[in-house]
C-alpha cells in the first residue's frame, strides 16, 4: 500500500512563559531567520523533555522529540498516551495548525480534521450557516455541501435546531455537527482528536461506524485520538503510544494498548487506605483489598484456585444498612464481573464495629482469561454513597492450565473462561 503520512524526525519546541526573546532586536533577528530564510530559531535552545509530573529545568520544552513513522492509505492508526504526552500537538502539526520546529511531515491527500469540540463554529451563525462556513474552511466548494447539506443535517441528528444560532447549542450538539461536516468532506485523512468522548453513546456508535466505513468502504486514512481504550481497539488495527513527547512503541493495537496500561498500573503505587482521589462522606471506607491473599503486585494464574476478593473496610461510626459493590474490569474497560451484597441474605444490618473483612469467592469452574484487570469498589450507608474508589486495585492474570489440556480458547474480545460440561452421543 502507499504511504499515505510520513513524519520524518519531526520535533515540536516550546518555549516555557514569556514568548518574546527579550529585546526587539533579537525578535527580528527570529523573525529573519525563520520567515525570510527558512532556517531554525536562532535562539532556541536544547530544551528538556515534556514530563509533565517534573517541575521544568529550562524554559523550552519540547512537546515532541524526533517523531518517525509511516501510515500507510487506508489505515486506520490509534494515537494513545497519557495527558501532555504530545498527542493534540502531533495532530495538530499534521493538521498544518502550528509548524514543527525540525523535521518534515509529508501527507497525501486532502486532510479533514476535528480536533476541539466547536473549532470554527461562529456562535451567532445558525447552524446551517456555520455548516457552509465550517465547510469552506475545510476546502468543500458551495456546491459540494449544497449537494451533502441534507445528509450532513440529518447525520448530526440535529435537524430540529438547524437553524437556531450554535451558542444555544450544547457541547455535544456543536461536536455533533462539527464531526458531521468533517466526515462528510470526503478526505483522504481524516483526524479526530479527543472530541468523541463528549457525544452520547448513540453517536459515539454512529461516528465510530462512519470511520470505518471511511477506511475500509472507502480506502481513506485515519488518525484517532482516544483515551477510551475500547473504542481505539474497536476501531484502530495499529496504535502509537507517546510518553512525554516520544514514540514509546508502535504495532498492533492489542499489544500497544496492554504495554500502556500496564505501564500506567504500574505507576500507581499507593495503597488503598491512602488514596486521595476517592468520594464519599468516609462514614466507612476501605482500607485494603487483596486478591487471593495479594494486595501489591498481585499477579495470578488461571490454574483452577478459586479467585478471592478479599475486603477491609474501617468504620468511623454506626453503620446502618450497609451496602457494597465491587466490579472487576478489563484493561479496555469492559464489565466482567459485578458483585452487590444486596443480592445475597448473610449481610449485616449494621456494622457495629471499627474493621469489617468480607470476602469474595468466585467458584473455580470460572476463570479469566490472561491480561491486566482492576477492581472498583463503591460503598454504601443506607443509600447514601461513604466511600467509592476508581481502579482501587490492578492485577494481571498469566496464562495457567485452567483447561488441564495446555491450551486456551483463542480470541482477544473473551475474557471470562468457564468449565463446561460436553457430551456427545
Amino acid at each position: 500500500m502507499p504511504t499515505a503520512i510520513e513524519f520524518n524526525n519531526v520535533s515540536k519546541l516550546y518555549r516555557l512563559g514569556l514568548v518574546s526573546s527579550g529585546t526587539l532586536s533579537n525578535d527580528l533577528k527570529r523573525w529573519w531567520q525563520m520567515n525570510i530564510l527558512g532556517k531554525e530559531d536562532p535562539f532556541m535552545k536544547v530544551g528538556s523533555v515534556n514530563d509533565r509530573s517534573k517541575a521544568a529545568d529550562s524554559e523550552y520544552v519540547w512537546a515532541l522529540k524526533d517523531i518517525d513513522f509511516k501510515v500507510e492509505q487506508g489505515d486506520v492508526v490509534g494515537i494513545i498516551g497519557k495527558n501532555g504526552a504530545g498527542k493534540s500537538t502531533l495532530l495538530k502539526l499534521l493538521s498544518k495548525v502550528t509548524g514543527p520546529t525540525t523535521g518534515s511531515i509529508r501527507a497525501k491527500g486532502r486532510i479533514a480534521s476535528l480536533l476541539e469540540v466547536g473549532t470554527g463554529f461562529h456562535g451567532e451563525l445558525t447552524g446551517r450557516e456555520n455548516i457552509y462556513m465550517n465547510g469552506a474552511i475545510l476546502g468543500m466548494s458551495k456546491q459540494e455541501i449544497n449537494s451533502k447539506i441534507d445528509e450532513i443535517v440529518a447525520f448530526s441528528g440535529c435537524e430540529r435546531y438547524i437553524d437556531t444560532p450554535v451558542k444555544r447549542y450544547s457541547s455535544g450538539m456543536t461536536v455533533r455537527l462539527g464531526f458531521a461536516v468533517a466526515a462528510h468532506l470526503d478526505p483522504e485523512i481524516l483526524v479526530v482528536d479527543e472530541v468523541l468522548a463528549v457525544g452520547d453513546a448513540e453517536f459515539q456508535k454512529k461516528a465510530i461506524g462512519k470511520m470505518q466505513d471511511v477506511s475500509k468502504g472507502e480506502g481513506r486514512t485515519v488518525l484517532f485520538v482516544s483515551h477510551n481504550m475500547a473504542s481505539i481497539r474497536r476501531l484502530c488495527k495499529t496504535c502509537v503510544l507517546l510518553s512525554n513527547g516520544i514514540v514509546e512503541d508502535k504495532g498492533n493495537t492489542d499489544d500497544i494498548i496492554e504495554l500502556y496500561l500496564k505501564k500506567d498500573y504500574n505507576q500507581v503505587s499507593l495503597r488503598v487506605r491512602d488514596r486521595k482521589d476517592r468520594v464519599g462522606d468516609g462514614k466507612f471506607v476501605i482500607d485494603e483489598i487483596t486478591v487471593n491473599g495479594i494486595a501489591d503486585n498481585i499477579t495470578v494464574h488461571d490454574d483452577n484456585t478459586p479467585y478471592n476478593i478479599g475486603i477491609k473496610l474501617r468504620c468511623n461510626e454506626v453503620v446502618n444498612q450497609p451496602r457494597i459493590c465491587v466490579s472487576i474490569n478489563s484493561a479496555t474497560q469492559m464489565h466482567i464481573f459485578f458483585f452487590d451484597s444486596q443480592t445475597v441474605e448473610n449481610v449485616p444490618s449494621v456494622f457495629d464495629k471499627e474493621y469489617v473483612n468480607l470476602s469474595i469467592q468466585l467458584p473455580d469452574c470460572v476463570s479469566l482469561h490472561s491480561g491486566s484487570y482492576y477492581i472498583n469498589v463503591a460503598c454504601y450507608s443506607m443509600n447514601q454513597m461513604c466511600d467509592y474508589i476508581q481502579q482501587a486495585v490492578t492485577f494481571n492474570v498469566m496464562p495457567g492450565n485452567f483447561y488441564y489440556m495446555g491450551r486456551q480458547p483463542g480470541g482477544s474480545e473473551m475474557k471470562v473462561m468457564i468449565k463446561e460440561n460436553w457430551r456427545f452421543e
